[in-house]
């Protein structure tokens, strides 16, 4: 049986507490020439972005670097949220890097190659069931609409 659709502030709360709780992200990036590339990677929301980082030799990180779009995607087929969003390479802070390292379990600020990425999300949606589709929408330019 497919539960009632949540309203979208509920929506809102869940995706937030999402965000803080979930660990991985599937990341899909594209070169210049449009070929696809999906990964997963650790990531930590912090101040209404996220924070990722993987070795520079990574098609993640190259394309990255050369084409800043983004797509993220957290959770199950059916709870689902899916970010579209912007990227820039950035410095972290030591509290960033500390709250990343514990929460990622792992740490890539001794690393050389491992620079950060600061994901500002453009586009938020977050959906169960179809009964949810309809409103799924809850960022869009940057701005919740919630």
């Amino acid at each position: 049986m497919t539960a009632a659709p949540r309203p979208p502030a509920i929506r809102k709360q869940d995706t937030l507490d999402r965000l803080d709780r979930d660990v991985d992200a599937w990341i899909a990036t594209a070169s210049l020439d449009g070929t696809p590339y999906l990964m997963p990677l650790s990531f930590l929301w912090t101040d209404g972005t996220l924070l990722l980082s993987t070795t520079r030799t990574n098609p993640t990180a190259r394309n990255l670097i050369a084409n800043p779009q983004v797509q993220l995607t957290l959770g199950e087929v059916r709870d689902v949220i899916h970010i579209t969003g912007t990227v820039a390479l950035t410095d972290v802070t030591a509290t960033e890097g500390a709250a990343f390292a514990a929460k990622s379990g792992f740490d890539p600020r001794p690393l050389p190659n491992y620079p950060f990425f600061r994901v500002t999300p453009t586009k938020i949606q977050a959906w169960r069931e179809v009964n949810e589709l309809k409103d799924r929408v809850l960022m869009e330019a940057g701005h919740w609409l919630v």
